[in-house]
């Protein structure tokens, strides 16, 4: 296993370590991670992710971890996969098997506040914020970003992130839903227990998160305004004067498409919703679109169902996803966001979709080698979810197919 350098950026004392271990016993990858971290010393936050093969041992987990290695904070989950760096540092994307990752992060001047929150007992979302700030434990005006895992068990997922936009609108959150599993507790990771609804940290101080959330789609036809919807379903679009329902708005964009388009548009089709205003512009760079899976069409009427909510005026896009696509995607954010660090990361959280890695681009570890690209001997660490969890156009987003990267960075003044 491997102890990564400390990076120059916010201190001197600034550490981040990571170590990765596919030993098939949970005492074995404790001990093989814990020997390649022991000489951390105390850290302030250590970040564990596990595979879902650890699912039964959960609850063993980090108080095994915790008799070996010392950090203030401790947070995680399981997933179906995990992400971590190997002992000749190279960042690996484990997304079989058994996998055990943990990175220790030593932020000087951070403010760090965990929290677990009951999703069966919320603050209401028509009252104050306070209550929810109350049940997260950290100040907005402190500014700083939150990392968030839920289980995928609890419902009310939307009002959950709703409710903490509401009460931290300025604040990145980044994380993803974690992983099934047979055993009879929770997925999540919190202190020294195992958790069952929602668990996180606000990282503010001298320390933040800058998010790059990578949906890896683009878009094919023109820009509809929808005209009649029903909830989550899509009756009629408008372009211009024209009105047409979605499947036949869908069948002459497609009569558009090259042949290639056309083979992939069978298993790759998503649509495109803006958030944040209901013009027709074709900037995307300033109007981004959330993307959406498509859940079902009706021949008969041309209705299309999708997995979200529409307004009337709301403007949709049809979307294609490929693994070409997503790279230049990720390759352009990454480099954007190396451009803009004022100082370099001293870490990169990576929360994937199950979807994505050897599924999407026919071979492992793409993502993590385009973050190394842009961020040489960066750690990595991350986790594979069932949902990932990033902001777009200024609100937290559920996403699915997607990156969403949390790099850990020195907060700019």
């Amino acid at each position: 296993m491997v102890m990564l350098p400390w990076f120059k950026s916010g201190g001197p004392d600034a550490l981040a370590r990571t170590a990765l271990s596919s030993q098939p016993s949970l005492e074995q990858a404790i001990d093989e991670v814990a020997g390649s971290l022991k000489s951390m010393g105390q850290a302030d936050l250590a970040l564990v992710f596990c595979s879902s093969s650890f699912a039964s041992d959960l609850p063993r987990l980090l108080p095994l971890l915790q008799q070996k290695l010392q950090a203030d904070h401790w947070l995680g989950a399981c997933g179906g996969g995990v992400v971590g760096t190997n002992s000749a540092n190279q960042p690996l994307e484990l997304e079989q098997g058994c996998g055990l990752s943990v990175t220790l992060l030593k932020l000087p001047g951070a403010q760090i506040n965990s929290f677990a929150l009951d999703a069966n007992q919320l603050p209401d979302l028509d009252g104050p914020a306070l209550p929810w700030q109350q049940a997260v434990g950290a100040d907005p005006a402190a500014g700083g970003a939150m990392l968030l895992w839920l289980d995928p068990s609890i419902s009310g997922i939307n009002d959950l992130i709703s409710g903490l936009d509401y009460a931290y609108p300025a604040m990145a959150k980044l994380g993803g839903i974690a992983g099934n599993h047979s055993a009879n507790h929770g997925s999540l990771l919190l202190a020294d227990q195992v958790h069952h609804s929602a668990v996180g940290c606000v990282i503010s101080g001298a320390w933040t998160l800058a998010p790059v959330v990578a949906q890896g789609c683009r878009p094919i036809g023109p820009i509809f305004e929808v005209e009649q919807a029903k909830r989550n379903v899509v009756l009629e679009l408008r372009q211009g004067d024209e009105l047409a329902n979605p499947v036949t708005a869908l069948q002459q964009v497609i009569e558009t498409l090259p042949d290639p388009d056309k083979e992939l548009l069978r298993h790759s089709l998503f649509v495109g919703l803006a958030r944040n205003s209901f013009s027709l512009q074709q900037d995307r760079s300033s109007n981004p679109f959330l993307v959406r899976n498509v859940m079902g069409v009706d021949p008969r009427h041309g209705a299309m169902a999708v997995a979200d909510s529409l307004q009337v005026g709301q403007r949709l896009q049809f979307q294609l996803r490929d693994g070409a696509t997503s790279r230049q995607e990720l390759d352009g954010l990454l480099a954007a966001s190396q451009q803009s660090c004022q100082q370099p990361p001293v870490a990169a959280l990576l929360f994937a979709c199950l979807g994505r890695g050897q599924g999407l681009y026919g071979e492992a570890h793409v993502d993590t080698g385009l973050c190394r690209k842009h961020f040489p001997e960066l750690p990595i660490s991350g986790l594979f979810c069932n949902g990932e969890i990033g902001p777009v156009d200024g609100s937290t987003q559920l996403h699915g197919y997607t990156a969403c990267w949390a790099l850990v960075v020195p907060t700019q003044s």
